[in-house]
This record gives structure tokens, sequence and C-alpha cells, in this order.
């Protein structure tokens, strides 16, 4: 069900365990719902092991859930704008084999700004199908997390409920519904992109990474189009898109990859943290998932053309110039070719656990300490929530620090 925009009143004394829902079935119980059973996954409850989760267990896939709901909600919101489509008035319908349903089976219009789909197939021409099927696999992942907690008689996060309160975008067509999050106001950490290819620093070390994109990360950027008006054409530029909505589809592709890679790094992150060995074998299955989104739009992103914008006199606009380099400039040295070349999209190998031992290749960063919190952090830092209330960033961080909190129990 959708729900329509509505404020959260300050003098609304909201207790946060109502963001909570009680799971449908007693602890300890080897069933799941009739209703979760309908959507033909009856497996499961064959499969299920039954038995009540450890605190510290469900405390972990918690805090996963809510950030898989969020991951669902902004790449809704990507999908309606820049998705294919099996049918509809896309410009790419019939190119996907489905239509989008969301983990409510309700069907998500997508495709709905051509301009926009225009830019992004200026970094591949799969784009659109990308889009989609990466905004199905997050959909999956909440309402399954959602469907597990509930199988063990415990309480997932509604989010949606009491924060699906930002406004949407104003393209024709977009669904006027309340979202969690802003993707228009976006400070996009692009270090991901050095991260993974530096051979002799790792962020478990302390170490830092320079921006691939110093401009996107600084000021705050559309990664979506916020209405029509931010649809230009122009005929003498690439596939007959204008410099500006050109930008919005260069900033979506490398903020795809940044949202990607938290979620690489934190399944195992917090693997390490679980008791249940049906717990462990959720995060280390799903994780990898989430790997495989992020290297698709690693490699995207670097095929976004080199131009430069300025966010002005266009509804929303915050002003903020930008300019996407040329990251296989010949002029580069080989240090920097190292750091910047597009192809290099692999992780190279680089330090893990001591600095005595050889260089491995790794998913980075992988220390468990404060993982979930600095999850969190990164994509409130990102812009993600701009406009939120303070009740959201209450419960966040309390399911961050619970998560943080969960040990491997004898």
């Amino acid at each position: 069900m959708e729900h329509p925009i509505h404020p959260i009143s300050r003098r609304e004394k909201t207790n946060r365990r109502s963001f909570l829902k009680n799971g449908t079935v007693a602890a300890g119980a080897a069933t799941i719902s009739a209703g979760f059973l309908a959507k033909g996954l009856p497996a499961f409850a064959q499969d299920n092991q039954g038995g009540s989760l450890t605190r510290g267990d469900a405390a972990i896939l918690r805090f996963l859930q809510a950030l898989e709901t969020i991951e669902a909600d902004l790449w809704r919101q990507y999908a309606e704008l820049g998705g294919a489509t099996a049918n509809g008035p896309s410009p790419t319908a019939g190119v996907s084999p489905i239509d989008l349903n969301d983990q409510n089976g309700n069907p998500v219009p997508t495709g709905l700004a051509s301009l926009y789909i225009a830019g992004l197939q200026q970094l591949d021409g799969d784009m659109p199908q990308y889009i989609v099927d990466n905004t199905d696999d997050e959909f999956s992942h909440e309402l399954w997390l959602r469907a597990y907690l509930q199988s063990k008689g415990e309480s997932f996060v509604d989010l949606n409920k009491h924060f699906a309160t930002l406004p949407p975008s104003k393209v024709t067509g977009v669904p006027q519904v309340g979202r969690i999050t802003n993707l228009t106001q976006l400070t996009v950490d692009t270090s991901w992109w050095t991260r993974y290819r530096s051979d002799s620093m790792n962020p478990d070390f302390g170490d830092s990474f320079d921006q691939a994109v110093p401009t996107l990360h600084a000021g705050q950027h559309t990664a979506i189009p916020r209405s029509d008006k931010d649809l230009l054409a122009d005929s003498s530029q690439p596939g007959g898109v204008s410099n500006h909505t050109q930008a919005i589809a260069n900033t979506a592709g490398f903020h795809f990859a940044f949202i990607e890679s938290g979620g690489t790094s934190l399944y195992p992150q917090l693997s390490q943290r679980v008791t249940s060995v049906e717990v462990l074998r959720i995060l280390v299955s799903i994780g990898p998932t989430e790997a495989m989104h992020f290297q698709t739009w690693h490699d995207k992103a670097g095929n976004a053309p080199n131009i430069s914008d300025t966010d002005t006199g266009f509804p929303g606009s915050t002003g903020a110039f930008i300019t996407f380099p040329n990251l296989n400039d010949p002029a580069h040295t080989p240090a920097q070719a190292d750091e910047l070349q597009t192809n290099l999209i692999m992780p190279e190998p680089t330090i893990f656990l001591n600095r005595k031992f050889p260089p491995v290749s790794i998913i980075r960063p992988s220390a468990t300490q404060g993982a979930a919190m600095a999850a969190f952090n990164g994509l409130a830092a990102d812009g993600l929530f701009i406009g939120q209330t303070k009740q959201f960033f209450e419960v966040m961080r309390e399911l961050a620090s619970a998560a943080d909190a969960a040990t491997r129990e004898g």
C-alpha cells in the first residue's frame, strides 16, 4: 500500500517501539503466516529450522531489514524515472521481461523520464534494465528479511508507516506519494572508486582515499530529475541530452555504486557478530548479491561523459557546480592511471589483517567494530535523509547501536 505524504506533528508523542511491527507468529514457531506462504515461498516454511533468535541476531537482521527498506525506497525512485518495463509508454517498453512490483505486490510505474533514460544510456545501453533488476533485488531483500523475522516471532521495522513523508519527483506520471529518501540534495562520496584500486591502503587500517569526482563530493546535487524542467534536450550533444540532464544521469551512475559499495561491506562485517548458523547463511547469501550490484555500477560509472554543469535556474536548484572529469586522461601519470583508469574494476590486492602479510584481493572495509553505525552515518552524510524527522534519526541510530552491540554467543 502506498503512503501519502503527511507531516509528523511536533506534538505527536510517538513511542519508538511503535515503529516495530510484531511478528505474526509466536516465538519459536516453525511455520510462517498463511499470508506469506500465499506469496509463493512454501519451501521456506518446510526448511526453516525453527527456534528463536538470540537478541543480537535479531538486532542485526532488524537493522539490515531497515536498511533494505531504505534501499528499496531509493531504488524505486530510480526505477520510476529510469527503469525499463515490459509494457507501457516508456522508451524502453518491451526491453524488460517483467513489470516491476513492490514488496506488497503493487505495480511500480517505470521509465517515466525519457531524456533521463537517454542520459543513463550514455553510461550503458542496458542501464534501464539493470536499474529494474537492482530494484527488484532490494524489494526482495526487504520482504524476505521482514518475513524471516516474523517467522521467528520477532518484530520488524515499519519505516514507511511513519517516515515516508518526503516529497517525490514532480516529473509527469510519478506517483505523488511520500518517500523515505531524498535523491535531490546529494553529496556523493566517490572515494569507493580509489579505495578499490589501492594496493597499499585499507580503510580497516584508518586509511582515507581521494575522490574520483571531487565536485560531486561538494555541494548538493540531484540524481533524479526533480520536475519536467530538469529534462532538457540538446541535439548537439550525444543522445540529444543537454549537459544539465546528463549531469543528473552521471550523478545517479556514481550514486548507484556508492549505495551498493556499502552493502557489499556491511553484510560480511555484521556476519562476524551472528550466533546462529542459519543467520550466518542468510548474511553470506545476501551479501554477495550486493557485491554483484556494486561491480556492475562501478563499471558503468566509468562511462560517464566528461561534462560540466551548474545547477541553477531550475525548481529546487542548489547552485552546485559539477565537473565529471576524463578519468582516462592520457596525460595521467602511471600512478594516476592506476587510481583512475575506468576498466580497472576488479578489487586490487591490498593489505589485510597485518601489513606484514602479502597483498590480497578483498572486500573493504571488513572490520566489524561500529560497522552498522558507520553504514547509517555514511548514508546520512550522503544527504539521503535531508528533510527527515528527528525521530527517524533516533530510530535508525538505536537500531544501528543494537546491531553493533551484538556478539557471537557460545
